[in-house]
C-alpha cells in the first residue's frame, strides 16, 4: 500500500468513524435529536429533498452563483498575481491590504452592492467574488516566488520564449501552489455566495436553510446542511484528484 494510498484510507476510516458514533450517539439519547438528527436520517432527509422541484430550483441558483463567483475569482485573481509579481514595488505597498483582507466582513459591503447592481444574483456573486479573490491571488504570488531560479536560468540556455518558458517551466513549477488557491477560492465561494443567502437572498440553498431554521423544521434544515457539506467536499476531491493526475504526469514527463 503507498503512502497516498494509506493517507486516504486514514482520511476516510476516520470520517466514517466519527459518522458512526455521531449515530450512535443520537440514537442512545446521548446527543438529543431534537439538537441534531442521526446521519442516516439527515441522508434520508436530504434524498428526499432533492426529489422536490424547489429545493432544485434552489439547488440551481446556488451553484451557478457559486461557479460565476469561483471561475472570476480564480480568472482574475491568477492574473492580478502575475501583474502583481512583476511590480514588486507595489506588491510591498500593498502587503498589509492582503494580510488584514479578511479581518473586515465582506457582508459590510452589501448596502453599496445594492446599490450598484440592485436587488438581483449580482451582489450574492459579488459577495463570493470577494471571499474567493485574496486566495487565488495569494496563491500565485507564492507559487511563482518558489519558482527555482536555475529553473529560469535553464530556460535562458536553451533558449525559450517568454510564452513558452511560462508554458513549459514557470506554470508546472508553480501548478501545487495554485491548486491551493482554486481550492481555497472555491471553498470561500461557497462560504460567501450560501453565507449571503442567509441574510441578503429570497432564494438559494442559504435561504432555504435559514427558513427551515426559523419554521423549526430540523429535518429539511439538515438536509439542507448535508447536501451543502457533501458537494463542498465532493468538488475538493474532485480538484485534488485532477491535482494528482497533473502531478504524476508531470513528473513522469
Amino acid at each position: 500500500m503507498t503512502r497516498s494510498t494509506r493517507i486516504v484510507c486514514t482520511r476516510w476510516g476516520v470520517s466514517l468513524g466519527l459518522i458512526l458514533l455521531l449515530e450512535a450517539a443520537c440514537r442512545s439519547g446521548v446527543v438529543p435529536t431534537l439538537a441534531v438528527l442521526p446521519p442516516s436520517e439527515m441522508f434520508a432527509a436530504m434524498l428526499e429533498l432533492l426529489s422536490t422541484e424547489e429545493v432544485l430550483a434552489n439547488v440551481a441558483a446556488t451553484f451557478s452563483t457559486v461557479a460565476v463567483a469561483f471561475l472570476a475569482a480564480v480568472l482574475i485573481g491568477f492574473a492580478a498575481g502575475v501583474a502583481l509579481h512583476g511590480l514588486p514595488r507595489f506588491r510591498r505597498a500593498i502587503d498589509p491590504l492582503l494580510a488584514s483582507y479578511y479581518s473586515v466582513p465582506i457582508f459590510v459591503f452589501y448596502p453599496l452592492l445594492v446599490a450598484l447592481f440592485g436587488l438581483s444574483a449580482l451582489p450574492l456573486i459579488a459577495i463570493g467574488f470577494l471571499a474567493a479573490l485574496p486566495a487565488m491571488l495569494i496563491a500565485t504570488l507564492l507559487g511563482l516566488d518558489r519558482v527555482p531560479p536555475v529553473l529560469r536560468r535553464v530556460a535562458r540556455m536553451h533558449r525559450l520564449g517568454s510564452a513558452r518558458t511560462a508554458a513549459l517551466v514557470i506554470l508546472p513549477a508553480a501548478l501545487p501552489n495554485l491548486f491551493q488557491g482554486i481550492k481555497l477560492s472555491l471553498a470561500y465561494a461557497f462560504i460567501g455566495v450560501i453565507a449571503g443567502e442567509f441574510i441578503l437572498s429570497g432564494g438559494g440553498l442559504g435561504y432555504a436553510i435559514a427558513y427551515a431554521y426559523e419554521s423549526f423544521d430540523n429535518r429539511t434544515m439538515y438536509g439542507l446542511m448535508l447536501f451543502v457539506l457533501l458537494s463542498a467536499v465532493i468538488s475538493n476531491t474532485l480538484l485534488s484528484t485532477w491535482e494528482s493526475r497533473l502531478q504524476r504526469r508531470r513528473w513522469r514527463a
